[in-house]
């Protein structure tokens, strides 16, 4: 049986959901959490832009493109989505990172993204 890691966020609180709509998560439960199987690290959940999802087709994970066949509707700008953390992390390095929610954003993350970076793309809401 697949163990989930404590669904803690970034913030040291309970983690958030991220999106269900599309529905989003290494389990698919709308939530980015993970576990030791996840080696991706889907644990960043991220509010898509369309500089992004450009950027991830140009580096071959096309997040745009719907795939029926998975179930897939493709996403598009707005869309919030568990992101693999090192690929969030590339896309800073790149200067294209989508917005972050990082409530929703699961402390794992920590692992492979510093906080600062993860908070110079928060959503801020006010």
């Amino acid at each position: 049986m697949i163990q989930k890691d404590a669904s803690l966020n970034v913030l040291g609180t309970d983690l958030q959901p991220c999106s269900r709509d599309p529905l989003t998560g290494y389990f698919r439960d709308g939530h980015c959490n993970t576990c030791a199987e996840d080696q991706g690290s889907h644990t960043v959940c991220a509010v898509m832009t369309a500089e992004f999802l450009a950027y991830s087709k140009y580096v071959g994970n096309d997040l745009s493109t719907p795939r029926p066949e998975f179930g897939f509707a493709g996403l598009k700008p707005g869309d919030q989505w568990c992101l693999c953390a090192a690929r969030f992390l590339q896309a800073h390095d790149e200067g294209c990172a989508p917005f972050v929610r990082l409530d929703a954003t699961h402390q794992r993350a920590l692992d492979i993204v510093r906080l600062d970076i993860l908070d110079q793309y928060a959503l801020r809401t006010s």
